[in-house]
């Protein structure tokens, strides 16, 4: 996905006009089949879009952030910052989504994929940052979209294809309202639409649909952590394949280091759900039987030595009750 939008927008150089054809080409395909019968589509619901409209914000808030970042860093710069990523978000599953907390071993390669990104980027890339605000920014959206998309999945009952749905069709109002003001109307009548650029643009927007459905049974069947580690390996194999095919003067080091990243990827281990404690019902009947059991003796013993030990026998066997619990 990443090469073919890098080749869209090589050919048309209009990149939010290019998402907000991907969301509506991604809505549009799924409302389709629905209506046809073809997939299961839930319909719009109050509750389901009030769930899904801080997913929408996190999302356009992460995109946003994420090309001011890259305004001012480069891509390898920005890979780096975001390997530490799954570092914060081990400690979201674990306070937010009911997840243990990683193993040594899980801990080991979450260290050691930061270390791989950062050895990558001294040894064979530029590292540019000038707009400290805008990484926090970036950090503060991407920490939320991706802890409370995770929420969202497990809580909200929905198909996949209507989660699919529900992300595409309602982050595209608010991104059509911004069109206007990016100024990307003179760009796109600066471009001629020859088949190979239209082809191109349909095909990023077939892969958008294809992602954007995976990514939500990914978020659905992995923790957020995980989910996070798995897309910073999906670019480390992206730089790669760019070093391959462009970078002639890639070295060594730098192969290395990716390689390391990917390794450490492998070998994480995902951090299981904490036990829930539930009290057998069996054992809480017997345990409140027995607690009444014994609040009831002394008015036993204060009947005995009032009324005789026969007044006492004729007390609980007159009571089914208190002769149940006697047994």
């Amino acid at each position: 996905m990443l090469v073919v939008n890098k080749v869209v927008i090589h050919y048309v150089p209009a990149p939010s006009t290019v998402l907000a054809l991907q969301l509506g080409a991604s809505a549009g395909l799924v409302y389709s089949g629905g209506l046809l019968g073809f997939i299961q589509v839930d319909g719009l619901e109050w509750g389901k879009v009030r769930a899904f409209s801080l997913v929408v914000a996190g999302f356009l808030g992460t995109l946003f952030a994420n090309m001011k970042v890259l305004q001012y860093a480069n891509v390898e710069t920005f890979i780096t910052f975001r390997s530490s990523t799954p570092l914060l978000l081990s400690l979201c599953d674990f306070v937010w989504l009911g997840r243990a907390l990683p193993s040594a071993r899980s801990w080991g390669c979450l260290v050691v994929l930061l270390g791989g990104a950062v050895g990558y980027v001294a040894v064979d890339a530029d590292f540019r940052l000038s707009a400290y605000t805008w990484l926090a920014l970036w950090y503060g959206f991407f920490t939320f979209d991706t802890v409370y998309a995770k929420h969202v999945v497990d809580t909200v009952r929905m198909t996949n294809w209507g989660r699919v749905f529900y992300g595409n069709f309602m982050a595209l109002p608010p991104l059509l309202l911004l069109l206007p003001a990016l100024g990307e109307h003179t760009t796109l009548a600066a471009v001629a639409w020859e088949p190979h650029k239209v082809a191109v643009l349909v095909l990023s927007c077939l892969l958008g649909l294809g992602m954007s459905h995976a990514s939500y049974l990914l978020r659905e069947a992995v923790s957020a952590t995980l989910f996070t580690i798995i897309g910073i390996l999906c670019k480390v194999l992206t730089v790669i394949i760019n070093v391959f095919i462009w970078d002639k003067h890639a070295s060594p080091g730098g192969i290395a280091c990716l390689m390391v990243c990917v390794l450490a990827g492998t070998f994480y281990q995902q951090a299981p759900k904490r036990p829930v404690v539930l009290l057998d019902y069996h054992s809480a009947s017997s345990a409140a039987a027995a607690a009444v059991h014994c609040s009831g003796k002394p008015g036993a013993g204060s009947s005995s030595s009032s009324g005789g030990g026969g007044g006492g026998g004729s007390s609980s066997g007159g009571d089914p009750k208190a002769a149940a619990m006697s047994a």
